[in-house]
């Protein structure tokens, strides 16, 4: 005999309730932690005060005409439909070709690559697609600001190793003997990102084949942010997890198109990882974006047809490296490595012993350059008495920029 359900309940004709005014119900929030990025403060606060906003990682000038060119093509060549939910397959073949070309692997462009929506996409899908309520990830920290909330979002929990082997500041090498303490029987990842942002520090080869003999016994998965990975200076190589077998056989690479092209607002990356890896990837893509662009993929694929803007990109950016490097040499600004990424960190010890948010408020305020703490890339906040600027600017905003430091 089924059971007897009671009816729903709904107001008798003619009666009003006590109170008729719109009511939202209460959320508990999944992200407590979560407010307003550090970005989105210095930005506001660059903009009230005229200052020169060297914070944000974007540049402030435009791509090549000839990408723009072959997007208004796609369009009106009519590819403005729903695209294949992995990609179409004209950029999987190129990205596969390019990865190939190199690092020497070789992904299957149906089942190994996917397009998504930026690298922020990438890294989130990833995340949910492997990570289960109680999973543990290894963070080595300072960490761009969305890994954390990826993994809390897929139930999972950050385990956080600092960079640096020396315990100074401004030592951002990986230590694998915190790393090799960090894993444990929940851990289910590990990020690493090279060239890494913040610190703008490069894995060496040494670096990787460290990491593969660490993780060769264990079942722990990658998840390898290789965003900056053309921004690689004075002779480097871009040391890929793609290169090191033994790595890329459990990673997740992520690259950004936005990063290389100079058109961070497209928001197009993509992954690559092998097929078993990549199924369940796949999952999850299709259910939280399914697809990207259509025109701007067709425009991607034609567009890395020419590999000469991604091969001549370190060039262009050790240039604006090294003018904004020349001009802070003449401050009291202690500068450290950037060998790879469009970033240079510096210390200001010798220039005010405030705490880091409160120094980039005063130097946008009362400078008129803003930067970006390098506390805020931690989970606990350390102070090192070190900032971020960020030299993916015009050379004029740079030179300006520089004349205001000056004072320094």
């Amino acid at each position: 005999m089924n059971a007897i359900r009671p009816a729903p309940f709904f107001p008798a004709p003619g009666h009003v309730p006590a109170d008729t005014s719109p009511r939202t119900p209460a959320v508990s929030t999944k992200l407590p932690k979560v407010g307003t990025t550090i970005f989105t403060v210095m930005s506001a606060l660059a903009q009230e005060h005229d200052a020169v906003n060297l914070g944000q990682g974007f540049p402030d000038f435009g791509c090549d005409p000839k990408l723009v060119e072959c997007l208004t093509a796609a369009m009106q060549a009519g590819h403005n439909q729903y695209p294949p939910m992995a990609g179409v397959p004209v950029l999987r073949e190129a990205i596969a070709d390019k990865i190939e070309r190199l690092y020497g692997r070789r992904y299957d462009p149906a089942q190994e690559i996917t397009v998504t929506a930026g690298a922020t996409q990438a890294i989130l899908t990833a995340i949910l697609a492997v990570v289960r309520p109680g999973d543990e990830v290894i963070v080595l920290e300072p960490c761009y600001d969305s890994y954390v909330p990826n993994i809390e979002l897929a139930g999972g929990k950050a385990v956080f190793v600092p960079l640096g082997r020396s315990g100074e500041p401004g030592d951002f090498r990986p230590d694998f003997a915190r790393i090799a303490a960090a894993i444990g029987p929940r851990t289910r990842a590990l990020i690493v990102n090279t060239p890494h942002n913040p610190s703008a520090t490069v894995w060496s080869a040494a670096d990787m084949h460290r990491l593969a003999e660490l993780l060769a016994p264990t079942d722990v998965l990658l998840i390898a942010d290789e965003v900056y990975e053309h921004m690689v200076y004075d002779g480097r190589v871009h040391e890929s997890v793609a290169r090191h077998p033994l790595l890329a056989a459990r990673a997740f690479i992520v690259s950004s198109f936005g990063k290389t092209y100079h058109v961070t607002g497209w928001k197009v990356g993509y992954v690559a990882a092998p097929a078993t890896l990549m199924h369940e990837f796949r999952k999850v893509h299709q259910f939280n974006v399914f697809t990207v662009h259509t025109p701007t993929q067709h425009a991607l694929a034609q567009y890395m047809a020419d590999p000469r803007p991604y091969l001549e990109l370190p060039a262009f950016y050790q240039r604006k490296r090294d003018l904004f490097r020349t001009g802070l040499a003449s401050t009291r600004f202690r500068l450290l490595p950037s060998e790879g990424s469009y970033f240079q960190c510096v210390d200001y010890s010798a220039i005010s012993d405030m705490d880091e948010v409160s120094f980039c408020r005063w130097l946008t305020t009362e400078i008129g350059v803003a930067a970006i703490p390098l506390s805020v890339f931690y989970e606990a906040g350390r102070e090192q008495h070190v900032v971020r600027f960020c030299y993916a600017k015009k050379d004029e905003t740079l030179q300006l920029a520089l004349q205001r430091l000056a004072r320094l």
